[in-house]
């Protein structure tokens, strides 16, 4: 078949009238915004169910004749005139960044935010899962919250895959190919009007990418696109799939994201201040942003590390060390073996930074190990995730204790108005007040829910749970006919799901650790439970496996043969290709959302987070984001935090407790009704979950967070270090050099307290350490603290303070004298010793200096 040559581009032809339209169609904004979603399913419902609702193909469609009957019609000019007028509101406010940030930095001032894939509607298909997801939604509250953000992430020809079954209930995997010209996104030009295309070099070759941008909101996101002619047919397929290929592709992928992406920036004249790695795949931006700086600035390459590194922020998602991507050294070199010398290193130095063991030959490049050394700050996604992260992290703080490993966390949130139901939200505005980024992320706010009457939100949820039992039975006999299904399973097509039961939802990547199947561990009871004459249940399951996990396509495989049981069929149902248009229907729709990974896998887990504004109630493990979400008041838990070493126990015992929490709380409270007909239990803890958990489970929260805790940080520490032609970062890389060099003469000679085994509670008591220092060493360069706590009985520290000591004087020969008082504000056997760490005010430590002497 021959190549095509010469390629041109038809754009929709307007009518004057209706040009606000393109700029609305234009701007991600509409996939939140539910009056910009409801004019577009006005210029042409059938083309905006049938497009992914995608408002710039439906322009693309629609007739001419309806374009011009829409600019005669008064009625849809009105209201396309004031939602226009909403849009510009929006894009020229300043939101929460703008009255509290705003005027600290420089105009020019950017964060860039990397992500190997961004979740923010469905018709621009370059997301697999919760991963994307939160990083659209970190977008989109981005947008709303005002901050100066960009996005980097690629434009993938075929994305992730679409979602079938054989015959079996075996997944199978489909990859239409995205036409780019027919998204809502634009290509970026360069100053003489033409697509801007940049350079990144490979093996004897440099491969192009062609930059595109999506308007989310106030915020750009570029993506980067290799399918190009000018590419060979390999390279222009390196942004063919998401996580798609094998580990060279990945590896392509990832210098194309992270050293691509900082080129993309510059060409465009973007120079972040702040980069925020959403996951280690694009962590090559590390060593390029400290690559330009040997290159421009004539700096070593540690002292380029300490500039950029100040800048540098390091989101882990991965509970297992076997989540990190790994290449082979053979590998690196074949891409690296150039770029090292660039940097000011040889080959095996510039391995070093991404070996968990530096020096070991044998071993691979650690995408994580090189992000955790380039970035000042890292951070993991819940409370519970932090303390994982830092239990695998520590032999990089080996003489540190577990709870001081440098890794903070955030916990992940979902950007509300994306998952909120019409009726939920007409229900918000009117009791509680405006619905923006600030309000959603405020408790105050939130606690005008009581105010909503229990019939209006018993009437408004129950309208979603019938809302997605319509779609529900329409999007399943659609695929059936699409299918050439036979008129018997059409017509059951027709019956599945009742919109008056007790409705549970299940739906996430099937990866083995989330346990799809736990449910079905005993048939029996859950038929028992399925098929109550006075009091039934029924479960709506969906989500796809990796291509290359047999044993999630097993999972799934078994779920569809339960499901096809002629006794549970109309109650137990999986629905294929789960995306975000999906997602949104179950979530709103749902009573309930059950959620059994095996504890401690759950990162974070977002999915639970989006029925909770919504009215519906979590039923889960505590793990991730429910560990410490969870309270009796605002839903279930299955078991109480344990962790199993024997998983088939721990999965009899599980599935029993959802069994029994099924049977003995959830169920009857559902069905227990009042003589006006509700629910009124079940409505308190409706209430009760989306006044506590709606606010804190918010990326509106997330991004705020974030904000506060490591990029203002990080902004103030970069800018500080890069002043005065990097005296600082000089000055910290000598430092440090000298402390490594020396650290091996510090110790602590002697500690005296007053010889008294007990103490008085309140009564202080002094003691004394002499340190030694060493010959170049200075008091002002360490830290002498008191490590005390209670002593359990095997005489460990238990929830340990640190003290400082004072540095009191000099007794000679690199001696320092040490004061302070043990403390004494709790009674019962205590327990101390003492401890010198490094010490440097512009220094964050121990993540740059894991050293430590102790007594």
């Amino acid at each position: 078949m021959p190549r095509t040559l010469h390629t041109y581009t038809v754009v929709p032809s307007l009518p004057e009238r209706l040009s606000p339209l393109r700029e609305l169609a234009y701007n991600l904004r509409f996939s939140w915004e539910p009056d910009t979603k409801a004019l577009f399913e006005t210029v042409d419902a059938a083309l905006w169910e049938s497009t992914d609702n995608n408002p710039a193909q439906v322009l693309g469609l629609t007739a001419q004749s309806r374009l011009t009957e829409l600019a005669a019609d008064k009625t849809f000019l009105a209201e396309m005139d004031r939602v226009y007028a909403d849009f510009k509101a929006y894009m020229t406010g300043t939101g929460w960044w703008g009255h509290t940030h705003h005027t600290e930095f420089p105009t020019d001032f950017k964060i860039a935010y990397f992500s190997a894939e961004f979740g923010i509607t469905e018709c621009l298909p370059i997301y697999s899962g919760g991963l994307g997801v939160l990083s659209g939604d970190h977008m989109k509250s981005a947008s709303d919250l005002g901050l100066p953000l960009v996005g980097m992430g690629f434009l993938y020809q075929r994305g992730y895959f679409r979602q079938g079954l054989n015959a079996d209930g075996w997944q199978v995997e489909k990859y239409p190919t995205t036409d780019f010209y027919s998204l809502p996104i634009e290509q970026v030009m360069d100053q003489a009007g033409e697509p801007l295309v940049i350079a990144v070099d490979f093996p004897g070759r440099q491969v192009f990418v062609k930059l595109w941008k999506a308007q989310v909101g106030r915020i750009p996101l570029y993506l980067l696109d290799t399918n190009l002619p000018q590419n060979s047919d390999a390279d222009r397929h390196i942004a063919g799939n998401l996580y798609g290929g094998d580990n060279e592709t990945r590896i392509q992928q990832e210098i194309v994201l992270g050293i691509g992406g900082i080129h993309a920036l510059d060409a465009m004249g973007i120079t972040p201040t702040v980069c925020h790695m959403n996951e280690g795949h694009s962590a090559f931006l590390s060593l390029e942003r400290a690559r330009r700086l040997v290159q421009q600035k004539g700096l070593t390459f540690l002292q380029a590390s300490e500039a950029a590194g100040a800048g540098n922020l390091f989101t882990t998602h991965t509970p297992v060390p076997a989540g990190f991507d790994l290449f082979p050294p053979d590998l690196m070199g074949k891409y690296f073996w150039g770029y090292a010398g660039s940097l000011g290193l040889s080959f095996d130095e510039m391995l070093d930074r991404g070996r968990v063991h530096p020096g070991d030959r044998a071993e691979k490049f650690n995408m994580a190990a090189l992000a955790f050394r380039q970035a000042r700050y890292i951070n993991g996604v819940s409370e519970l995730h932090g303390v994982v992260t830092r239990k695998m992290v520590q032999p990089n703080w080996p003489d540190f204790p577990e709870s001081e490993v440098p890794v903070g966390y955030v916990t992940n949130g979902i950007h509300t108005s994306s998952f909120l139901s019409v009726p939920i939200r007409e229900l918000i505005e009117k009791y509680l007040g405006e619905i923006n980024a600030e309000n959603l992320a405020n408790p105050d706010f939130w606690t005008k829910i009581d105010t909503i009457p229990d019939a209006e939100l018993w009437n408004a949820h129950e309208t979603n749970r019938a809302r997605m039992v319509e779609w529900a039975r329409s999007y399943q006999t659609a695929k059936y006919e699409r299918r050439g299904a036979s008129e018997r399973e059409i017509e059951e097509a027709h019956e599945i799901l009742d919109p008056n039961i007790l409705t549970i939802g299940f739906a996430r990547r099937f990866a083995t650790y989330k346990r799809g199947n736990l449910l079905m561990r005993d048939v029996d009871r859950l038929k028992a439970i399925l098929n109550s004459t006075d009091k039934p249940v029924q479960f709506v399951f969906a989500g796809k496996a990796h291509p290359k996990d047999d044993a999630g396509k097993d999972l799934i495989r078994q779920i569809v043969h339960f499901a096809r049981g002629e006794d549970v069929r109309r109650k137990f149902v999986f629905l294929e290709d789960y995306e975000l248009n999906m997602a949104r229907y179950l979530v709103q729709g749902v009573d309930v959302w059950l959620n059994n990974p095996r504890r401690p896998m759950e990162a974070s887990g977002t999915s639970g987070m989006k029925v909770v504004a919504n009215g519906g109630l979590n039923f889960s493990v505590l793990d991730g984001w429910w560990a410490e979400g969870y309270d009796a008041h605002v839903g279930w838990a299955i078991g109480r935090g344990e962790e199993y070493d024997d998983h088939g126990y721990q999965d009899h015992v599980e599935a029993t407790d959802i069994y029994e929490t099924l049977e003995r709380e959830i169920v009857p409270l559902f069905y227990k009704r009042g003589d006006d007909g509700l629910p009124m239990g079940w409505i308190a803890k409706m209430k009760a979950s989306m006044q506590k958990l709606s606010p804190i489970y918010s990326t509106s929260r997330m991004v705020q967070e974030y904000a506060e805790s490591y990029y203002v940080p990080a902004a103030r520490r970069a800018i500080k270090v890069a002043s005065g032609d990097y005296a600082l970062a000089k000055t910290l890389v000598a430092w440090k050099k000298s402390i490594r060099e020396h650290w091996g003469d510090v110790r602590v000679e002697s500690v005296t307290t007053s010889g008294v085994s007990k103490i008085a509670a309140g009564d202080p008591s002094p003691v004394t350490a002499t340190v030694c220092l060493g010959g170049t060493i200075q008091p002002g360069d360490v830290s002498v603290e008191l490590y005390a706590g209670a002593v359990d009985a095997d005489r460990a520290l238990t929830e340990p303070v640190r003290i400082p000591l004072t540095f009191g004087k000099s007794i000679g020969a690199g001696l320092y004298e040490y004061a302070g008082a043990l403390p004494s504000d709790k009674s019962g056997q205590q327990g101390f010793t003492v401890r010198v760490l490094p010490f440097h005010a512009d220094a964050v430590l121990p993540q740059e200096l894991a050293l430590v002497t102790w007594e």
